[in-house]
């Protein structure tokens, strides 16, 4: 009796297997980087549109001498109130005048939000440039990045 082996073209059940978890980890891998990577995104964002305002704030001060009103005598508000500009907001930009030479804006995640209970928490910046932040990671981990 002439045995020939004779070979199939197909896959395996233990092959699929161990393709799946490869594939399996990988992603295991992969997810948790990109995450990190779009929070940073959405974070920068944020910071970014906090200095237009602060940018804003400053003008208005240098044209008026004071946060809280124009040089008209009326009441100021911010240009921008939320990060993105455009879009669902993902930061609400808010700003807490303390006097007339005094100021603090804020950027709060939005609650249910794709940043809503980030580590970072809310970016706060005020007149005298000092960045904070309400989060549990420090002012130079959530600024610097």
């Amino acid at each position: 009796m002439n045995m020939k082996r004779q070979y199939q073209w197909g896959i395996t059940l233990i092959e699929l297997l161990v393709t799946l978890v490869i594939v399996g980890i990988l992603a295991s891998i992969a997810l948790p980087s990109y995450r990190e990577y779009v929070a940073r995104g959405h974070r920068a964002d944020a910071k970014a549109v906090l200095m237009e305002d602060v940018q804003f704030m400053e003008r208005n001060f240098t044209l008026s001498n004071k946060y809280h009103q124009d040089s008209a005598g009326n009441a100021i508000s911010l240009p921008i109130t939320q990060s993105p500009k455009a879009g669902t907001a993902i930061y609400t930009i808010s700003a807490t005048i303390l006097s007339a030479t005094q100021f603090e804006l804020s950027a709060t995640p939005v609650v249910g939000g794709a940043m809503d209970g980030d580590g970072c928490g809310a970016f706060t910046y005020n007149q005298q440039g000092i960045k904070g932040v309400t989060g549990g990671l420090s002012v130079d981990e959530c600024w610097s990045h």
